[in-house]
């Protein structure tokens, strides 16, 4: 029974109205059954919690501050996602863990190292399949069969290359769309750009030189201040005509010293710190000097700085929030005037790239539609062998191809079609199908691309709705045989699908201490014979239930023998 992967075991904490349970499930065929409302769905709940699938807080169970579910896999192949993630599988076992807050927090963890909700759902998608009661109406929707074709085809690399040359001429068509517009429309953007181009051009705009400016201007007006600071400390440097300032006590007191300063060690220094004073003092009286005999204030220069100040201020207004800014702006204008001075002719350059690239992205359509159309042949094929051992020998299948403009799926509108009855032309799916048919072709399909897959489990939640006698039977059959090749759990309320089964799990629901309870239970032989008279005849079976549920059980034992 070679599966590549497999769900050992399932922990559950405050999942909805289950507080605790641990399942452990087998290789072949899992069947969960129970009461309606007992839980079952709220398994496939945890499951998908697990796997990395959105969830909602309302998951909950009513008092608890979190929930919690973990998910043991054995046999894990070293899968690329594992290599992105920075995980490593070990020897073939992965632990995947999330914990679900109250207040929207999310905690996940594979093999204990934290990992994102979606680094978990992309490992989880390469692991387990979970096929709801929705996905029969994914059928019904015509969108979804290219999808479908595709996976089953294996065109990955026809659609890459498809998608590369599509992009391509996308992007080309965005700039041809960008530099086209009516004349109308094109004199006046070309006549705005013009007027802002003069306008920032007149104004010789040099970066920094606000701030130049600005200090400029804030010296003019505070010129009185400034001369009365600088004159005064230089009278005090260098006094006046007869001298008498600092300059000249320290250099007088230099020189009264000179004479003594070789007698001790510290009148040297003395001597030497006042004429360093000295120097010092001259070398600041001097630049004093300068500054006041540069300083010519003039009403005319500040009149001057004013104005080009606010020039620059209403510039700003409109074209950006400084000097630097406008320029950039200006160096813009520019580019744009010349893209629609001369759009003509790149339109003209771009429109003969757009035909070169039609034809790329027609040519590669043309492989992608043939892979496609190769594909549909063979799933044809596989469908109605899947169909007839579903009990559908008459039904007949078929996938047919029309035309559309490119878009980034390719120039293919794909469409399944069907055909239930002898004599019947063949029609959509949703004009056709009943629920128990549409099951089974859901069935079919996913049995079908699973092949491809190298997911080991699959997930069944309640896929035999509609679906009774004979027919239940060969569902049940097929299931049987998928579980071969990977593991199946799956959701029923059928007594031939639940008899099936390598493996069967009660899901009973009860109270305790005013709450409800829901626990999962593995049947032995006599719980299964019991469980499935109760799903046969109801509650209190009777000896003929029972004597039936037996014949159940060991019929699908002679099936499963011979597989």
């Amino acid at each position: 029974m070679g599966v590549s992967s497999m769900l050992d075991l399932l922990h559950i904490e405050n999942i909805a109205v289950i507080e605790e349970a641990d399942i452990t499930f087998h290789p072949g065929f899992n069947a969960l059954t129970g009461e309606t409302g007992a839980g079952k769905s709220i398994v496939i709940d945890a499951m998908g919690a697990v796997l990395g699938q959105r969830t909602s807080r309302e998951l909950i169970r009513t008092g608890a501050a979190k929930a919690f579910v973990s998910a043991v896999f054995s046999a894990v192949p070293e899968l690329p996602v594992l290599r992105e993630c920075g995980l490593d599988a070990g020897e073939g076992e992965l632990l995947l863990q999330r914990e679900i807050y109250a207040d929207g927090r999310n905690a996940c963890r594979v093999n204990g190292r934290p990992v994102t909700v979606g680094q978990l759902r992309r490992l989880g998608s390469s692991l387990l399949n979970i096929h709801g009661q929705h996905d029969g109406q994914q059928l019904l929707d015509e969108e979804q069969h290219e999808s479908y074709l595709d996976s089953f085809g294996r065109v990955e690399g026809y659609l890459a290359t498809y998608g590369d040359c599509y992009a391509a001429m996308e992007e080309t068509r965005r700039k041809i769309r960008s530099l086209q517009m009516d004349e109308a429309e094109k004199a006046r953007r070309m006549d705005s750009l013009q007027f802002q181009i003069g306008e920032l051009e007149r104004a010789e705009l040099k970066a920094g030189e606000e701030e130049t400016l600005r200090q400029r201007r804030d010296l003019l007006r505070n010129s009185e201040k400034f001369m009365s600071a600088v004159q005064g400390a230089l009278w005090c440097l260098s006094g006046g005509d007869d001298g008498g300032g600092a300059v000249s006590a320290l250099r007088e007191a230099a020189a009264a010293l000179a004479p003594a300063r070789n007698i001790t060690e510290e009148l040297g220094g003395l001597h030497s710190r006042l004429e360093d004073l000295q120097s010092e003092a001259y070398d600041v009286s001097e630049t004093l000097r300068d500054m006041a005999d540069a300083m010519e204030f003039s009403p005319q220069e500040l009149d001057n700085l004013e104005s080009r100040l606010d020039q620059l201020y209403r510039l700003k207004k409109k074209y950006g929030a400084t000097v630097e800014d406008m320029l950039d702006y200006l160096d813009q204008c520019r580019k744009e005037l010349d893209r629609i001075t001369f759009a003509s002719d790149t339109v003209e350059r771009l429109e003969k790239s757009l035909a070169r690239e039609r034809e790329q992205v027609m040519k590669a359509a043309a492989l992608l539609s043939d892979a496609r159309k190769a594909a549909a042949k063979e799933l044809e094929r596989r469908i109605q062998d899947e169909l007839r051992q579903l009990d559908m020998p008459r039904v007949r299948f078929s996938i047919v191809f029309g035309e559309k403009e490119p878009d980034p799926t390719g120039v293919d509108v794909v469409r399944f079609l069907m055909s239930a009855n002898v004599g019947e032309e063949l029609r959509p799916i949703s004009k056709v199908a009943s629920g128990g048919e549409l099951a089974r072709i859901m069935l079919a399909l996913k049995n079908v691309l699973a092949e491809n897959e190298a997911i080991g489990t699959l997930v069944f939640d309640e896929v035999d709705t509609g679906v009774s006698g004979r027919a239940a039977q060969r569902v049940a059959e097929k299931l049987a045989q998928v579980s071969r090749r990977k593991q199946v759990l799956c959701v029923t309320h059928l007594p031939q699908l639940a008899a099936m089964a390598d493996s069967h799990f009660s899901v009973e629901k009860g109270e305790r201490g005013g709450r409800t309870y829901t626990s999962v239970t593995e049947l032995d032989r006599d719980g299964r014979r019991l469980e499935l008279a109760r799903l046969t005849g109801g509650a209190d079976p009777t000896p003929a239930m029972l004597a039936g549920a037996e014949e159940l059980l060991s019929a699908a034992d002679a099936y499963r023998a011979q597989l």
